[in-house]
């Protein structure tokens, strides 16, 4: 388990007792630009992005594409990729590629690196390090590729062999993550073989759905009969693509307005989105906000807030998120389905039930999921100030810096951790409650 980040940075205290209010657009999808920097390395084409996501977890994704041998050129709200091939009789590459703390970047490329001849190693932070892969390496080895694991099997540092992955059919247990499932559908587009997957077990379906997409934007294909899924042996390749908006980052501004009875208008938004995320909007609505699609975006109202009882299977990402609005909404709010939220950048149950009582919440933690009464409905929260830890991740950060909307006094250590997927976060927070 990752303890809370111990850094002298603080943020705060949050404004408090303002409405958020206002226009503004959030960043490319955090989930697309990866998969597509994901394509791109696997078909070995060139390929210009448009507005993708830069922050910390796609520049580290970057500059492992030039471990392999792109060259990387960045323009204005675009990255262009052009693979540099090797002359005939050159010695195989190898490399060292940094993850970081970007779990969906070392999932990918624990895949795609076995179809790129070389040798290469992938690493990342001591939290990274406790993020199990065991289940991706046994669906691998079933399609031929060698990977070895210095420090313990299923865990990081990889020690991968370039090239290995030759195809047939393999048995995935997918249940503690869908990335499992996508990394191997996308290597699958280059194998020697053709590639089918039967999956065990799934989790978050809507981010394969996301996969199969950028798929076939790239030209590929994937057909799906059952639990089985089967890959046409298409290289993917595209001349450009654009990243759409980010709806995991919508969803801090959009939480916002309906938490300060606000009114916030997010640009370039489409209804008909199939990121798992697009969710929360409709969830919103359910809770008591003013939802509506016009001009090209999303307008979110707040007003009385009321209590859910909701899986969050299919965009955990977002449980942070409900659980800050939680202790405003009349009633009980329960979220459950969630048990894989305890291996992601942090133990997202265990670290918002720790912050939240912090500030005076309730909160009863599940094995899968929190309960969280209404305590702020229809009374008035403390004042007293409160510094929360952040544990070294963004979706902590970002949501208790909601709760500090309505509960005056609190201040976060670590802010800069939303660089991890939303590095203007703050800039557009305060943007939207100065107005």
């Amino acid at each position: 388990m990752a303890s809370p980040s111990a850094s002298p940075e603080v943020y705060g205290p949050v404004p408090s007792g303002r409405a958020a209010s206002g226009r503004l657009a959030v960043p490319g999808s955090k989930s697309l630009t990866q998969r597509y920097f994901n394509l791109a390395l696997l078909g070995r084409s060139p390929l210009v992005v448009h507005r993708p996501l830069l922050s910390e977890d796609t520049r580290n994704f970057l500059a492992g594409l030039e471990v392999t041998g792109f060259d990387v050129t960045h323009g204005v709200d675009r990255v262009t990729l052009n693979p540099n091939e090797r002359r005939a009789g050159e010695v195989a590459p190898s490399g060292d590629i940094w993850c970081g703390a970007g779990g969906t970047m070392f999932r990918f490329l624990t895949a795609a690196l076995t179809t790129v001849p070389g040798a290469w190693r992938l690493d990342g932070i001591p939290r990274l390090r406790e993020r199990t892969v065991a289940p991706l390496l046994a669906a691998l080895r079933q399609l031929g590729a060698e990977v070895h694991c210095p420090g313990g099997e299923g865990f990081a540092p990889l020690d991968i062999v370039g090239g290995s992955l030759r195809g047939g059919h393999a048995v995935l247990d997918s249940g503690v993550s869908s990335q499992f499932l996508s990394a191997l559908l996308m290597a699958g587009t280059v194998t020697p073989e053709p590639v089918s997957v039967e999956v065990a077990a799934l989790t978050s379906e809507p981010y394969v759905d996301l996969t199969l997409d950028a798929i076939a934007e790239m030209g590929g294909a994937v057909t799906r009969e059952g639990q089985v899924f089967r890959v046409e042996g298409r290289r993917p390749a595209a001349d450009a693509i654009t990243v759409e908006a980010d709806f995991s980052a919508v969803a801090y501004p959009a939480a916002a307005a309906a938490l300060t009875g606000g009114r916030v208008h997010v640009e370039s938004l489409s209804p008909a989105s199939r990121q798992g995320d697009r969710g929360f909007v409709d969830l919103l609505a359910r809770m008591g906000a003013e939802v509506a699609w016009r001009d090209g975006g999303l307008e979110v109202a707040g007003g009385p807030l009321h209590a859910v009882t909701e899986s969050l299977e299919a965009m955990p990402d977002q449980v942070p998120t409900l659980a800050a609005l939680a202790p405003f909404a009349r009633g009980t709010t329960r979220i459950l389905d969630v048990p894989h939220l305890r291996i992601k950048e942090s133990d997202r149950l265990l670290a918002m039930a720790t912050e939240l009582r912090r500030v005076g919440a309730t909160v009863e933690e599940l094995e899968d999921g929190l309960v969280i009464p209404g305590v702020w409905a229809d009374a008035v929260p403390p004042r007293d100030p409160v510094t929360v830890d952040t544990w070294g991740d963004h979706r902590i950060a970002m949501a208790m810096a909601l709760v500090g909307l309505r509960r005056p006094g609190i201040s976060l250590r670590a802010p800069e951790v939303v660089g991890k997927s939303y590095p203007g976060f703050w800039r557009d927070l305060e943007g939207l409650i100065q107005r």
